[in-house]
């Protein structure tokens, strides 16, 4: 016999329940607006590349503006993924989907100016990533030797460390970065399909044949010997080259309306291991967000058999609810999504925006979630990602917004080398490899702020020692910020649906 769903007071009830597990912090008014616009300027301090006239960061100065000649090509331009100066494609592929994404289903919320801001920002980097798979059966996936610029504390515009060029070749895989990248190049042309169809057309073309290149030889590009000292361990494959696969095939199914990718996810899943891992979304790891993305077909009467996409997706919402019989997503005392490791922000970030997505994919389609007793309405899903959001801006134990740039209080020392060495229009000498080492040891303040940037973020226990050694915690990426941008985008039309 069927069970019964829980009442509008049950819901109620439930809710109040799973928010009354975290402590309530003063809470002030928090200016989403203001925090959305922040969130996309950050972009423009991680460019590399020749800067444009407008740019609005003024103490970054064009750099790397040699990439690529040491094999014939321009691969100028694209972000440093972090507070380092080198371009690791795969984390920057998934940077660039995320924005994407984020404009695809807030884009319509933001403040006119800055969903043109976001568009540049999404097209600082698909303009490199069309250049990295420009020649058939090749990608570049990074440029710049990681081992010399860590051994370096210098700005991007004083890079004297070898720009190495990491490239793969047919058959040589490179499923996973290839697959990003053919989700990247999909999920952009969505955004651009309005502003500039041309443009559009391009990278919806070169998405399907990148694709083709990651499926046709399957494989992790760290498994490339040849390669392998330069992406690892930095950005290796930990997990898995599949879910890429399934990824890149979502997006394109979804850009290009064909049903040919649709019973490709049909298809491969089991084979691809798509109901493994359910639970974990971010640069190496694409599950959640691919059964989220899938179950939108799903709840709309899909004709293929989807339906083990949405179930993924159902139980991975019911992980963020304390009442649920699934439930072990870790919270810290102040209720912050915490996972081990470093860089923890990138899961409230990447948490929060999928909380939200699905509940606007659940609601269109009037439906909940259930959770053996207990039934998640799309409401709940949003106060989950608003407390997120709140946290991350200040309404935490130590009072401290982890967006640099935002409100009295946020961290000054991050782990940045740009930001923590003085410009070149006020230092206008070379700062070499190893001087700015006195910089990077310094006790005071970062010169230059990096504004918009959230920083990994406090440890298990909420404390947040604001120091540029710990890079775990003080070091900003552009794959936190990213899902932060349609969040805020959100909640900046939204602001007061957590009340």
């Amino acid at each position: 016999m069927a069970k019964k769903s829980p009442n509008m007071k049950q819901r109620y009830a439930i809710l109040l329940l799973l928010l009354s597990q975290f402590p309530f912090f003063a809470a002030s008014y928090h200016d989403y607006a203001d925090a959305l616009s922040k969130s996309i300027l950050f972009f423009e301090g991680q460019r590399s590349g020749y800067l444009p006239p407008d740019q609005r960061l003024t103490w970054r100065d064009h750099s790397g503006l040699g990439d690529g000649w040491t094999v014939g090509a321009d691969l100028t331009g694209g972000y440093y993924d972090a507070g380092d100066n080198v371009k690791f494609n795969f984390p920057m592929a998934f940077t660039t989907t995320m924005l994407a994404w984020s404009v695809i289903e807030f884009g319509d919320r933001m403040p006119p100016p800055e969903l043109r801001n976001a568009l540049v920002a999404i097209r600082w980097s698909t303009d490199y990533l069309l250049k990295t798979v420009a020649q058939p059966n090749r990608i570049f996936v990074q440029v710049g030797d990681p081992i010399a610029d860590h051994n370096c504390w210098e700005r991007p515009e004083d890079m004297d460390t070898p720009r190495t060029v990491y490239v793969v070749e047919a058959p040589n895989p490179a499923s996973d970065v290839a697959g990003e990248t053919a989700a990247a190049l999909a999920a952009a042309s969505m955004a651009f399909r309005a502003s500039d169809p041309g443009y559009a057309e391009t990278l919806l073309r070169t998405s399907s044949r990148v694709f083709n290149y990651a499926d046709s030889y399957r494989g992790a590009y760290s498994d490339n010997a040849n390669i392998r000292d330069g992406v690892c361990p930095f950005y290796c494959d930990f997990d898995g080259y599949q879910d890429e696969l399934l990824w890149g095939a979502a997006w394109l199914g979804r850009a290009s309306n064909d049903d040919t990718y649709l019973s490709y996810l049909q298809n491969n899943g089991k084979t691809l291991g798509a109901d493994e891992n359910i639970n974990e979304f971010g640069w190496d790891n694409k599950h959640a967000g691919l059964n989220v993305l899938v179950s939108k077909e799903v709840l709309e009467n899909s004709k293929y058999s989807l339906q083990s996409y949405r179930a993924s997706a159902d139980s991975f919402m019911c992980t963020l609810v304390p009442e649920a019989t699934s439930f072990h997503i870790e919270f810290t005392p102040g209720g912050l999504i915490y996972r081990p490791g470093g860089s923890n922000l990138q899961h409230a970030t990447t948490i929060s925006f999928l909380s939200l997505v699905y509940a606007d994919y659940l609601e269109r389609s009037s439906q909940t979630v259930y959770c053996g007793e207990v039934s998640i309405s799309p409401s709940m899903l949003r106060q989950v990602a608003q407390r997120q959001v709140n946290y991350i801006l200040g309404e935490n134990p130590t009072g401290m917004s982890y967006m640099v740039g935002y409100s009295s209080s946020y961290p000054k020392r991050i782990h940045h080398r740009g930001s923590s060495i003085p410009s070149k229009k006020d230092h206008p000498q070379v700062v070499a490899c190893k001087e700015g080492s006195v910089f990077f040891n310094s006790s005071d303040p970062n010169p230059n702020t990096l504004v918009g940037a959230v920083v990994g973020g406090p440890g298990e226990d909420d404390v947040y020692d604001d120091d540029r050694v710990d890079f775990k915690k003080s070091e900003p990426t552009t794959y936190i910020n990213a899902p932060f941008v349609g969040v805020l985008a959100y909640f900046a039309a939204n602001p007061n649906i957590g009340s």
